[in-house]
């Protein structure tokens, strides 16, 4: 928890900026010296220079299709309305063609997602007259009900990768990302989707250490369950979300964004035991893939700290393996929070 909202904003920014590559490009500089009071403001601030850079390239294009009664054949022709058109005595043809459109659904994403943030009073008017202007080539495509968007249905091909960032930042729009409290303070928000504030939790810790640590292997390996038998059909994928290593060390991080950081039952608080259990059985999988030789294989499950009295902070060895259970404070300012993540890689590795 934090009054400071500046502090929460710009580690906000700082998470997106690992998470979205392109945030670290020099035509982001100026949107991250900025200081911003509210949150969308910084959104507000990406969009606008991120539009601005997509309309330099282009507006991402797509083939739609429509049909429409013409006096001439484009496309194939509809023979159910044509044959319609002549009892009616009409001399048209009824026409279905496919046309390359800037009217699709990643630009009706940006076009809602803009229109939202004009009307929020929140926003300074310099950050909507830069959107404003954009607005103007925006004029052929259309709006959505921001509720009837499906997210996870979006999928991104070559021809639009550099969309990717602005449709999640247009998500983090609006689905919300910040709440206040009854007291005034300001808090990291779960989502309306709580899963999606831990995929940028997950990617942000993921490559920040693949950004300062080039000397590790970091990355989201899988890892292979350890049978006898050689049969693995049908066992589940154990997706990590950051596996490090270097030579014969391994630190296994499963990444936990929640709005509670232990379950309670009779007033007692634990651990979650599914978490527990995953972080237990990568760890252990892990290990046997070494076999005899000398290696050392450790888990820890990260939580993002919450406002609760009691978080959990514990190591735990078990038959062989060191797990640890620790929390970390997004709520403070970003060098410090770096300085949280360097210190589980000096206690983990010799570096």
């Amino acid at each position: 928890m934090t009054r400071d909202k500046n502090i929460l904003i710009n580690n906000i920014y700082h998470m997106l900026a690992y998470a979205f590559q392109n945030l670290n490009q020099e035509n982001y500089d100026d949107v991250e010296v900025e200081s911003f009071d509210e949150m969308y403001d910084m959104f507000a601030a990406i969009l606008a220079k991120g539009i601005g850079l997509q309309l330099k390239r282009g507006l991402y294009r797509e083939y739609i299709s429509f049909q429409e009664e013409l006096p001439f054949m484009r496309g194939k022709i509809d023979m159910y309305g044509t044959v319609r058109n002549k009892l009616l005595h009409k001399r048209l043809l009824t026409c279905n063609f496919d046309e390359l459109s800037e009217d699709n659904l990643l630009n009706r994403i940006l076009k809602t997602t803009v229109m939202l943030l004009l009307k929020n009073a929140k926003v300074k008017a310099k950050y909507k007259d830069d959107l404003k202007k954009e607005m103007l080539y925006f004029s052929d495509v259309g709006l959505l009900n921001p509720s009837d968007i499906h997210w996870s249905s979006i999928r991104f091909q070559r021809n639009n990768q550099t969309y990717r960032m602005l449709i999640s930042i247009c998500q983090l729009i609006i689905e919300g990302m910040l709440i206040t409290t009854d007291k005034g303070d300001y808090r990291l928000a779960s989502f309306i989707d709580e899963q999606r504030m831990c995929r940028l939790y997950e990617k942000f810790i993921l490559e920040y250490y693949i950004r300062h640590f080039p000397e590790l292997k970091v990355s989201a390996s899988q890892i292979q369950w350890s049978v006898d038998d050689g049969i693995r059909t049908m066992l589940p994928i154990m997706q990590s979300d950051i596996f490090i290593q270097k030579d014969s060390t391994v630190l296994i991080i499963d990444a936990k964004y929640y709005s509670h950081t232990t379950q309670k039952q009779y007033d007692k608080h634990t651990i979650y035991s599914d978490n527990m259990y995953q972080i237990f059985t990568y760890v252990k999988n892990c290990d046997y893939e070494f076999g005899n030789r000398e290696h050392k294989v450790s888990g820890m499950l990260l939580y993002a700290r919450t406002d609760e009295e009691i978080q959990p902070d514990s190591v735990y060895h078990m038959h062989g393996n060191q797990i640890s259970v620790k929390t970390l404070d997004l709520n403070m300012p970003f060098k410090d929070i770096e300085k949280q993540l360097i210190s589980i890689i000096k206690t983990h590795f010799d570096l």
